[in-house]
């Protein structure tokens, strides 16, 4: 499978990557190369092209005092970095639009040699639309016979866009046949993907405000070069992200966006993975907090499943027997819808809620009881549950292993490990309070008939001894209370007790992270 993506690095870190141009897009696509490849078995060679030369990064290195290729270089890395951290999978190739130069002017060459672009006196290159005819708007129905707007260039037609565009005084350019100058738009991902993948490309991906004119241009340069009837099989979209209670796209003209960087302040990856996961690739969604705390209510309730499952299993969650053929029937049928879903056109949507239904069902066994029947445990279909919850997430980016904490830098698995023996320790101390003296106990269950006093003396002495040991219960409750405030929440079992992390913290931690 040969996809191809296009990025543009063309800003700097005060107007770089908004959540939909970066973040959705990335995330989304990252998702659909994840389902054919860990899903379906797909072997997807990816190439993400790369502008590192434009009039943005132009004006800016002028202003910066530097080369437009150096300071790209600087925007790439940032971008790089930002993909790491939301945990989108590196392409199999990256590909550089300043390394490329040689071949571009071949492309275009070859363009005009078959009659569909022409040079001008003032050393541009436009594509012809009109000579294209009917076979130009096969994408999104535009049609070439439409008015032109007034245009005050040198192009024929004003639907005719540039391939080559002439040098500027004090401009990167390089060496053509019609002058210096330097690429257009369009022409750079039709001559790099034709480059890496020939006449045939299986998927091309990119935001719905792409499909035109950068994807109908693309298409109607690279069926003139290669003289073919579809060069493109599969154009994916990616829907809008909206602000909340408007129709006003994300973006960074508009000034309403969000970087990578201050995102992942507030929530983490996984969270906004989930958020994505909640709907269609192609669908325009809604971005407020309240859609990402919803996105991160539904990890929570995951984490919570499968923690509670891992208790059943090890024996520390004590349950009546459990319906193991409504389990593994519940099983079985997820695994079908998720295919199903993840088969028509990568419907994330239904597959999570396929997914949370499996949670639901397994959660409605797992209610504690005080007593231990001595009924055997259905270890193993939970294990399976587990087993295929946990893959299901990892294959699209995601993790939800056992004592998972929220927590940045090398800390988690120490911080992990104070927590279990704090949680240890509270355990036995909430056990001694409550247990009574085996003498105490003993004169209580056989007593002494002939002796009431006695009994009222053994009666004495457990209230007293209760009395004595209320406040280690006291201090126990406290101690989960205050934890609670941080976002770890303990569980207490019949036999032992239980913690979990919530997802993103507590109350008492965000007040705190407000206040520094």
């Amino acid at each position: 499978m040969q996809t191809v993506v296009w990025d543009p690095i063309a800003s700097d870190e005060k107007q770089a990557a908004s959540v939909r141009a970066v973040d959705s897009s990335y995330v989304r696509f990252d998702i659909i190369r994840r389902i054919m490849t860990k899903f379906f078995g797909i072997e997807v060679i990816m190439v993400m092209g790369i502008t590192d030369i434009d009039d943005k990064i132009i004006k800016r290195a002028n202003e910066m005092n530097m080369s437009p290729v150096a300071l790209a270089r600087i925007y790439e890395e940032d971008f790089k970095q930002d993909m790491a951290a939301l945990k989108v999978l590196p392409p199999t190739a990256y590909m550089r639009v300043t390394e490329n130069i040689p071949q571009i002017i071949s492309f275009i060459e070859t363009v005009i040699a078959n009659g569909q672009a022409y040079a001008t006196s003032q050393g541009n290159v436009y594509f012809d639309v009109k000579s294209w005819g009917k076979r130009y708007g096969v994408l999104t129905t535009i049609s070439p016979d439409t008015p032109d707007e007034a245009v005050n260039t040198d192009k024929r037609h004003g639907k005719d866009f540039a391939l080559w565009k002439a040098a500027k005084p004090q401009e990167l350019s390089w060496t053509s046949p019609w002058g210096k100058g330097r690429p257009g738009w369009h022409i750079e991902c039709s001559t790099i993907s034709s480059a890496v993948f020939g006449k045939q490309l299986d998927i091309h991906t990119g935001g719905i405000d792409l499909a035109f004119p950068h994807h109908e241009n693309e298409i109607a340069q690279c069926e003139v070069y290669h003289q073919c009837e579809q060069w493109g099989n599969y154009f994916l979209h990616s829907g809008h992200l909206h602000v909340k209670g408007s129709q006003e796209k994300m973006s960074k003209s508009l000034k309403n966006y969000v970087t990578v960087k201050d995102f992942l302040k507030k929530f983490s990856s996984d969270q906004f993975r989930m958020y994505c996961l909640r709907s269609r690739y192609s669908s325009a969604v809604e971005f407020s907090d309240e859609s990402m705390d919803d996105a991160k209510n539904l990890l929570q309730a995951i984490s919570s499943f499968i923690k509670d499952a891992n208790a059943y299993i090890k024996g520390q969650l004590i349950c009546d027997p459990v319906r193991e053929d409504i389990l593994w029937e519940r099983l079985a049928s997820t695994k079908v819808t998720v295919k199903a879903s993840f088969a028509d056109d990568f419907d994330t949507s239904r597959a999570v809620a396929a997914i949370m239904d499996l949670i639901h069902h397994g959660n409605r066994q797992l209610k504690a009881v005080t007593k231990d029947t001595g009924s055997p445990r259905s270890s193993v279909v939970y294990g399976s549950i587990i087993s295929y919850i946990e893959g299901f997430f990892n294959a699209l980016g995601m993790s939800f292993e056992e004592r998972q904490v929220a927590v940045k830098g090398d800390s988690s698995a120490v911080l992990s490990n104070v927590i279990d023996e704090l949680v240890q320790f509270r355990t036995k101390v909430r056990h001694y309070a409550l247990a009574l003296p085996e003498a105490a106990e003993t004169a209580l269950v056989e007593g002494d008939a002939g002796a009431k006093g006695s009994k009222r003396e053994e009666k004495e002495k457990r209230q007293q001894l209760m009395g004595e040991r209320r406040p280690l219960l006291e201090a126990c409750d406290s101690l989960r209370e205050n934890l609670a405030a941080f976002g770890i929440h303990i569980k207490d079992r019949a036999a032992v007790s239980t913690w979990e992390m919530a997802e993103g913290g507590g109350q008492a931690e965000q007040q705190a992270q407000g206040k520094s």
